[in-house]
């Protein structure tokens, strides 16, 4: 893509993204503006041209940040790129704090973690991609653009996931970095943000049917609606949340998707995939449990006249006694739930596994605006 009609040096931007799934759309978003941003942020004299690719279905793990630097500054010389960039759902940390990006002035490449930008990644690589552009052409003495206006450390006071840059004074090898709890809290927001929550909520569709199969059977049943007036807040509580957990853990058990730590993934990267993966799955169901109590409530106040419930109950009742049963007939339904899923097709659960990515449809890279070849 190049900006407008303009003459002088060009200068080719690379945007990949690893995997192919978050990233890349990511990556189409800021492909279709970025030029322009380069333009107004760097050097308008210069003619921008931005290429975007994919880079591998399950990026490597073992190396971490300087694997991804490496397999990217071969792409950046195969591709014969001025300089590239690269977008990754992968979580990754320097110095035990997570690593939001990573610039490299001698193979002229860097690497943005997605995730440790938290909820808004858009917005904050839209921010930052110039500026790392900028950088490492500075870095490199291109004499096609004027030094970086900006000094590095202006990215922690502009992007709020930034909280510091580390090595300023090692030839353009930076490492910006997030901040300790704060940071871990802003990275697994990211991490679920990334795994998109609302993707294992529509892929659970079967679980929900299960669920409002069991919950219409259990309010036709006097005995729920005895034990959900006997039962106090408390236990009600209680009862929710462990058929809840009961859920997450039957849906990671029975579709295999606890990460263990093994030689490509070590056991930090296999701790956050883990908790990522939670979660996101927590979230995904805590969405459907909401939606079942709501039709649950509806149809009991659909089906159930109050002088019957009343002469069950042996006591006046009232729409917080309705609220009370849609409560326990949720809760005890989420264990049909749980074997509805078991009827889930295999590969839209496994997608909620963080660490998890199908080859998405039509897999092949990009170069120069034509399909090639998967990397």
């Amino acid at each position: 893509m190049t900006h407008g009609e303009q003459q002088g040096p060009e200068i080719v931007v690379g945007l990949v993204a690893t995997p192919p799934d978050h990233p890349a759309r990511v990556v189409a978003r800021l492909t279709a503006e970025l030029a322009r941003g380069l333009a107004a942020r760097v050097n308008a004299d210069v003619r921008w041209t931005v290429r975007e690719g994919w880079g591998e279905v399950a990026p490597r793990r073992d190396g971490g940040v300087e694997a991804l630097l490496e397999d990217l500054a071969r792409r950046r010389v195969d591709d014969q790129w001025d300089v590239a960039i690269c977008l990754t759902d992968l979580p990754l940390d320097a110095e035990r704090v997570p690593l939001v990006a990573q610039t490299s002035a001698r193979r002229q490449v860097a690497v943005v973690s997605l995730p440790a930008l938290g909820l808004h990644q858009l917005r904050a690589v839209r921010a930052a991609v110039p500026d790392l552009v900028s950088r490492l052409l500075t870095d490199a003495s291109d004499q096609r653009v004027p030094p970086a206006a900006r000094a590095p450390t202006e990215m922690a006071r502009r992007i709020p996931a930034v909280h510091r840059v580390v090595g300023e004074a090692d030839a353009g090898e930076r490492r910006y970095v997030a901040s300790g709890l704060i940071g871990r809290a802003r990275l697994l927001a990211g991490m679920v943000r990334a795994n998109r929550p609302g993707r294992a909520l529509l892929g659970l569709s079967k679980l929900l049917v299960g669920a409002f199969g069991t919950a219409a059977f259990a309010l036709t049943t006097d005995t729920v609606w005895q034990m959900g007036d006997v039962l106090g807040v408390l236990r009600l509580s209680v009862i929710m949340l462990l058929g809840l957990t009961a859920l997450v853990a039957w849906l990671i058990v029975a579709h295999d998707l606890w990460e263990k730590p093994d030689r490509q993934t070590p056991t930090e990267l296999a701790r956050l995939f883990n908790l990522g993966t939670i979660l996101t799955l927590t979230l995904a169901t805590a969405v459907s449990y909401v939606v079942l109590f709501v039709g649950t409530a509806l149809v009991g106040l659909l089906l159930i006249d109050r002088s019957v419930l009343e002469q069950t109950l042996q006591q006046p009742v009232d729409f917080t006694d309705y609220l009370t049963l849609a409560w326990i007939t949720s809760s005890l339904a989420t264990v049909g739930g749980a074997i509805g899923s078991g009827l889930e097709n295999e590969e839209t659960v496994r997608a909620a596994a963080y660490g998890y990515h199908p080859q998405p449809d039509g897999w092949g890279d990009v170069k120069d605006g034509h399909p090639d070849s998967g990397r």
